[in-house]
Order: structure tokens, then sequence, then C-alpha cells
């Protein structure tokens, strides 16, 4: 069961919040390793300023906006619902829940794909269940095709432009979350080796952009 809602906040610290809590989420929990993740530190415990490349197109999908689906890649077999995800209680973005791994789950507090800004897509490597949706996302090749379909039964085709594995530390806030004037897509997972506690140590981030 996903977790209530944070507190409604204003417009422009709204927007830094969000963007703050996705990149620490993001960084640190975006899959479980071989035992289950554990908590997301709250948004506080990062810098409170704006994270670079905020604007509008950052701002959380509008009600009346087609939602994606399902997103499909054929080229590595993958296809997938899309759950809706949040923020947590804390102020940290959800991700899929551990026994839900093989679904994959669209972030609302980024662009809906298709519109200008950049929709993330999360999904898990592999978690305690075992092998998770996006676990042979590491094979993708630039020139791949991305293909969302929203809740009309509409298909949009992305294009992958390139890929790269980064530290959780040293997550690229801006290069992930940043504005854009076309319509993005950015894959996050995890990858890399395991540490003491068994879990991935790097992300792995796939960048796309609409055909």
């Amino acid at each position: 069961m996903h977790a209530p809602r944070s507190p409604r906040l204003p417009r422009r610290p709204r927007t830094a919040a969000l963007l703050t809590a996705l990149a620490t989420c993001a960084a640190l929990t975006a899959c479980a390793g071989q035992t289950p993740s554990p908590a997301a530190p709250p948004a506080a415990s990062a810098p409170a300023s704006p994270a670079p490349g905020t604007s509008a197109t950052q701002q959380p999908a509008s009600a009346d906006a087609s939602a994606p689906a399902q997103v499909a890649i054929p080229s590595l077999g993958i296809r997938s619902s899309l759950m809706r995800l949040g923020l947590n209680a804390d102020g940290t973005v959800e991700v899929p829940p551990a026994e839900q791994g093989m679904t994959a789950g669209w972030y609302t507090g980024g662009a809906v794909p298709g519109r200008p800004g950049a929709a993330v897509l999360i999904g898990h490597n592999d978690t305690r269940f075992g092998r998770a949706v996006f676990h042979d996302l590491k094979d993708i090749r630039k020139g791949a095709q991305v293909l969302v379909q929203d809740d009309s039964g509409a298909s949009l085709s992305f294009t992958v432009t390139g890929k790269e594995t980064v530290s959780k530390k040293a997550f690229p806030t801006e290069r992930v979350y940043g504005a854009t004037k076309g319509s993005t897509l950015r894959l996050v997972t995890c990858d890399g080796a395991f540490d003491a506690e068994g879990h991935p140590v790097d992300n792995l981030i796939v960048y796309a952009e609409r055909s």
C-alpha cells in the first residue's frame, strides 16, 4: 500500500522539494538488491535549494493529461504496465513495491510522456523476489525504440540517445530531471556491484527523445 501523500506546499517551494526528493530517492532506492532496500532519507536531509534546471515543465501533470499506461522496449522484450508513483509521507518519491518488481512506474511529478519536459520511468533491476522488469536495461543500445502507450491507447515512440551508469552518491539531477524543450524520456534503475548490505551502488540511466 502506498504511503500517505505529503502535505500540500506553496507552488515554488513544492517544485524544489519534488526535484530534491526525486533525486534523493532515485539515487538511493530506485531498486532493491538481494535484500530489501532501507528507507530513503527524508527530503529535508538534502539541500533545500532548487535543483538545477527546475522550470514549469517539471510541475506535476495536470488532471486532464493522458497518463502513460504501458511501456515497451521491443529490442529487449520488455513490456510492462505503468503504476503511478507519487510522494511518500516523508517527501521522498515512491518506487514500485518489491513484490511488484515486474511492473515499472511513472513519476507523476515529472512531465507526461509526449509533452515538453522529462518524463521519468522507474523500475527495479532485481528485488528480493528475483529478476525484475528492468533487469536487461543495461543491454539497451543507442537508437533503440521505447514505446509508451497512454490511457487512450495512443502510442508514442522514443529513440534512445544514450545511457550512463553513475554512482548513487553522485546522481546527475540536472541531466535527468532538468527542463527540456522537447519531449524526453528517462528510464532509471539500479546497476553495478553490491555493497556490504546487498544493495547496488550505482544507477543506470537511459536517455531517450521523442521520435
